[in-house]
């Protein structure tokens, strides 16, 4: 059963936040990706076992999982396979989105959820937080969401994502049309992720980014991908008419041009940033006072290390 929540009691209103994205355009991409979906869901298969790896290392069980973004459902699918007692949540734009996928279907944005404080003890998001415009809100939201000692297991594209598309297209639009257009979305870094965390009132953040290349036949077999995945561009500043043909095969030009390897396969980069934290509870770990310290700098850099 799908339902239809209205906006959280920590929303904007309903009004949405300024930024770069334009999430009714995003929805319409995921909706007219969805019935192929599992044609071009292999990123976020392999992300989704790379998050149960990080699960099988924590050895306390969860109760109550949300899902943020669907995602064909793979990442309740997922969640329901490791706990399997647990209650599972998922959420996603538009009961289109929810057909697929463990627990119970919510339809609710990811900048305005609508659950209680404390309502879970676990909060999964696979690929998606890319696409919010108020990331610290979001954050923000998700730590009230959570239980004290509550888990905040996300992975989003960040870092130099598509940066040879994004060279490609900066090329071949300046040359062919004597300007350019925004065509991939602005991605955060490690440290600002880590920064927002903190913002966010998290505690114990950790952040790391696997840097993976898939490699594809040309420009073309890439947008292919990125269409049947939902992830084309949805920036609020987008050309609304149709890329020129001439531009385009441009690009691919330049693309294969400056990045095929010698088999005439290109690489598309994909940094996924893995965020782990906790919402604070008293029996955390805590930072020692200044001062407090058993063991002096000069201890550590006399000690040995083997690699």
């Amino acid at each position: 059963m799908t339902k239809d929540v209205g906006r959280s009691k920590h929303s904007d209103g309903g009004k949405g936040v300024p930024g770069p994205f334009d999430r009714a355009v995003l929805r319409q991409r995921r909706l007219r990706a969805a019935p192929r979906f599992t044609d071009h869901d292999f990123l976020f298969r392999e992300i989704a076992t790379r998050l149960d790896e990080r699960l099988s290392e924590i050895t306390r069980s969860f109760n109550r999982v949300l899902v943020i973004g669907n995602q064909g459902g793979i990442a309740a699918d997922l969640a329901a396979r490791r706990y399997g007692q647990a209650e599972v949540v998922r959420t996603d734009l538009d009961r289109g989105l929810l057909r697929c996928g463990a627990g119970r279907a919510v339809v609710a944005d990811d900048e305005a959820l609508p659950f209680a404080d404390g309502a879970f003890d676990l909060a999964i998001s696979l690929l998606g937080l890319h696409w919010v415009n108020d990331l610290p809100g979001t954050l923000i939201q998700l730590r009230r969401a959570l239980r004290p000692d509550g888990l905040l297991l996300a992975a989003f594209l960040g870092g130099e994502t598509l940066r040879e598309l994004r060279q490609a297209f900066l090329e071949a639009e300046t040359a062919v049309e004597g300007g350019v257009s925004p065509r991939v979305s602005p991605f955060v870094d490690v440290r600002t992720a880590g920064s927002l965390l903190q913002r966010a009132g998290f505690a114990l953040p950790m952040v790391d980014v696997d840097s993976l290349t898939v490699t594809y036949e040309n420009a073309f077999a890439l947008m292919r991908d990125l269409r049947g995945m939902g992830e084309t561009n949805a920036l609020i500043d987008r050309r609304r008419s149709l890329s020129r043909r001439d531009t385009v095969f441009a690009m691919a030009e330049v693309y294969a041009a400056r990045h095929a390897g010698a088999d005439g396969r290109i690489p598309a980069t994909f940094d996924v940033l893995y965020l782990t934290a906790w919402s604070p509870h008293e029996s955390q770990p805590r930072p020692l006072a200044p001062g407090s310290a058993r063991t002096s700098l000069g201890d550590v850099l006399g000690k040995k290390t083997d690699d």
